[in-house]
C-alpha cells in the first residue's frame, strides 16, 4: 500500500532480499495490479497481495506464508501456516497489523482513527 508509511518501510526493508528470490514489489495502487485484484476505482486496498503464477493470488497472512514457501530458509513458516490453529493466529496477527497500518507508520489521521461508540 503506497499510501501507508509502515508498508513502504517494510517493502523497502525486504525488497532487496526478496528480489534475490525473484519477488518484485509493486504498489497496490498501480492500475494493472488493481485490475488483477478486482479493486474498483477509489477502493482502498485492504491487505497485502501476492500475485503468483497461473493467475493465482493470495491476500493477507496467506500472502506472507506463500512468499515464505518460495524461500528455503523461510519455508518452515509456510509449513507451520498449514496447521489450522497457526493459520488462525497468523491471520489474527496480520488482521491486527492491517487494521492499524496507517497509525503504525506515524500517519494516523482522523480518516484512519478507530472510534469507540
Amino acid at each position: 500500500d503506497a499510501d501507508c508509511r509502515a508498508c513502504r518501510g517494510i517493502a523497502g526493508r525486504f525488497a532487496p532480499l526478496l528480489s534475490s528470490y525473484g519477488y518484485v514489489f509493486e504498489p497496490l495502487q498501480v492500475p494493472w495490479v488493481r485490475r488483477r485484484l478486482g479493486l474498483r476505482p477509489g477502493e482502498p486496498p485492504a491487505e497485502i497481495a501476492f500475485l503468483a503464477g497461473g493467475g493465482r493470488s493470495f491476500g493477507g497472512a496467506e500472502a506472507v506464508s506463500e512468499i515464505a514457501r518460495g524461500i528455503w530458509w523461510a519455508w518452515p513458516l509456510w509449513l507451520a501456516s498449514r496447521v489450522p490453529v497457526v493459520a488462525r493466529m497468523l491471520g489474527a496477527a496480520y488482521g491486527w497489523f492491517s487494521a492499524r497500518r496507517h497509525c503504525l507508520g506515524g500517519e494516523c489521521g482522523r480518516e484512519h482513527a478507530h472510534h469507540l461508540l
